[in-house]
């Protein structure tokens, strides 16, 4: 089993067998956190992933420039959520940088919704038709790129 993941509140889980078909795909699992900001909930995610098995690739991500303060500190804890569950259930992580995964899908270069595209030509069976899907398409290349 390949998991691919999309850390940020907006992001995804994508589950494929180990020849990368498609089984599913999730949203992010969150709930309300300190002011009006949402965190990604540990014990769903956890519930998602506890009887996978498997491997994961997350997303490595690192800060980035013109980026609000608050809302890098938002995004590092949902990173730092991710891999505390992955590694309390005992799932290997792999980091994959964005730079290598979408160069390995061919997406370098490429406006950010040509993932979406990419993701519904090679998972016909996912759902990825809002444009907020965005982040599932991601998960799923994620997914992929441990293939």
């Amino acid at each position: 089993m390949k998991i691919g993941v999309d850390c940020g509140i907006s992001g995804a889980i994508a589950l494929l067998n180990d020849n990368v078909s498609f089984i599913s795909v999730h949203d992010m699992p969150v709930m309300a956190g300190t002011g009006k900001r949402q965190q990604v909930n540990a014990a769903e995610l956890a519930k998602i992933l506890k009887l996978v098995g498997g491997i994961a690739y997350v997303e490595r991500v690192s800060a980035m420039p013109k980026q609000g303060v608050s809302s890098m500190f938002s995004f590092g804890t949902s990173y730092g959520i991710v891999l505390g569950v992955l590694a309390a259930i005992g799932i290997p992580t792999i980091l994959v940088t964005p730079q290598s995964w979408k160069k390995r899908a061919g997406l370098t270069g490429k406006e950010k919704d040509y993932a979406r595209t990419l993701a519904q030509q090679l998972y016909p069976a996912a759902e990825l038709g809002r444009k907020k899907d965005i982040g599932r398409a991601d998960a799923l290349l994620i997914a992929r790129f441990g293939e």
